[in-house]
């Protein structure tokens, strides 16, 4: 696995405003109307002995987090499962497919052998390409009764195609660990459908740890009380003016940058001499711009896609039309421009080239957590379209709202 360029920086928690409009709210803000009718009934005051505001925050935080996790290797799991699934049906199809073609060799044979029967019985050859086993009974035959020709040529192709459909058909049946010996290959696209039932258990305990933590974060919003999730809101709202502050921060930078490169660039057409061949010399490429121009035009169908999934629902394991998660939305955007991307956050963090914060360009992707579990497609600016998490929708959003682990650029 390549190695992430690190940006982990740690998650400020301001209680400074900014004086922005409209902030965005988080994904613990979102998920709390989910709960508020169960605290319609509290009082505004905290309990003393309960944690407080902030550490449910980051309890939250964390268990949305394990979430996204367990989300990710659930998925893998399952579409470990279906390829297997879809190897071993093509193994049957194929051994199907063979055995039909003997079914139809044999009856050739037998047409062959009707009317031989008519016309007074089989010669040598006839009798050897209509045997069952041929072998032993061309071990017998004299060398000058045994068939040559189209007629050898059907009986190799009859004995070829039996032979092929029983070992399709029996490699199609058997267990895991003997196919994997005898082939080398990996378990995740060799396992018979027979062992199909354990990866079932283990799709479904993966399905179970997911709810588990979700139900954990539901639980411990709704025993906020009203004072409480009202400050909760507000803390949400803080940190997102913060990471907004920070992204125009980086967005400054970022104009500071551009401009300084087109300042260097005027300079160098200024002192270089003049461009065109001497008679005779063939124009060399361009430098540079042909890979850029060529992934700009990728970016801009991925931003493109991606922003016009904003606003649609974030829904564990999804791969879009109408809801998305994180992974599943920066494949389906990648996918846009022609770029086949893994499924989950962690492959796709070994699918591109690292790259530096200070060297974002839009349509890079920007991971986050140590452990990788969110990811988002930068737009430009120090901002990104991702999939929050339960609760939210697609939306725009500092990057510098979660905490960024690394970044890479897909193609």
């Amino acid at each position: 696995m390549p190695a992430l360029a690190s940006h982990r920086k740690p998650r400020s928690r301001t209680t400074r405003t900014f004086g922005t409009s409209s902030p965005a709210v988080g994904v613990t803000t979102a998920a709390i109307a989910s709960v508020t009718t169960l605290l319609s009934a509290q009082s505004a005051g905290a309990v003393p002995g309960r944690p407080s505001v902030e550490e449910v925050e980051r309890k939250v935080d964390d268990l949305y987090r394990q979430a996204g996790t367990a989300t990710q290797q659930y998925t893998k799991a399952r579409e470990a499962g279906e390829q297997r699934r879809r190897a071993g049906d093509g193994m049957l199809d194929e051994a199907a497919k063979r055995t039909q073609a003997l079914n139809e060799s044999r009856r050739v044979r037998g047409a062959y052998a009707a009317a031989r029967h008519r016309s007074g019985g089989a010669t040598p050859s006839a009798a050897l390409l209509l045997a069952e086993e041929p072998q032993p009974f061309a071990d017998r035959t004299p060398a000058a009764g045994r068939p040559t020709g189209p007629q050898h040529e059907q009986l190799t192709g009859s004995r070829t195609q039996r032979t092929a459909a029983t070992g399709q058909q029996a490699e199609a049946a058997e267990p895991l660990e003997h196919r994997t010996a005898a082939t080398g290959q990996q378990a995740d696209v060799t396992r018979s459908p027979e062992a199909l039932p354990d990866s079932q258990a283990s799709l479904q305990a993966g399905k179970e740890t997911v709810q588990r933590k979700l139900a954990e974060a539901r639980a411990l919003l709704a025993q906020l009380t009203t004072g409480e999730q009202a400050r909760l809101v507000r803390l949400e709202r803080e940190r997102a003016a913060d990471a907004r502050c920070r992204a125009g921060e980086k967005a400054r930078a970022e104009e500071e940058a551009r401009a300084a490169a087109e300042a260097a660039r005027a300079c160098r057409e200024q002192e270089e001499p003049d461009p065109r061949p001497a008679q005779g010399e063939e124009p060399g490429p361009a430098g540079g711009g042909t890979t850029d121009g060529g992934y700009a035009a990728k970016a801009d169908k991925v931003l493109a896609f991606a922003r016009a999934q904003i606003g649609k629902p974030y829904v564990r394991g999804a791969t879009g039309p109408s809801s998305y998660d994180s992974s599943g939305l920066t494949q389906a955007a990648w996918k846009a421009a022609g770029v086949d991307l893994p499924r989950t956050t962690r492959e796709q963090a070994e699918s591109g080239t690292p790259v530096a914060m200070e060297d974002l360009r839009p349509g890079d992707l920007v991971f986050f957590y140590d452990d990788i579990s969110h990811v988002g497609i930068y737009l430009g600016d120090g901002m990104m379209v991702h999939a929050p998490g339960p609760g939210a929708n697609v939306r725009e959003e500092s990057i510098y709202y979660l905490p960024v682990h690394g970044s890479v650029r897909p193609a």
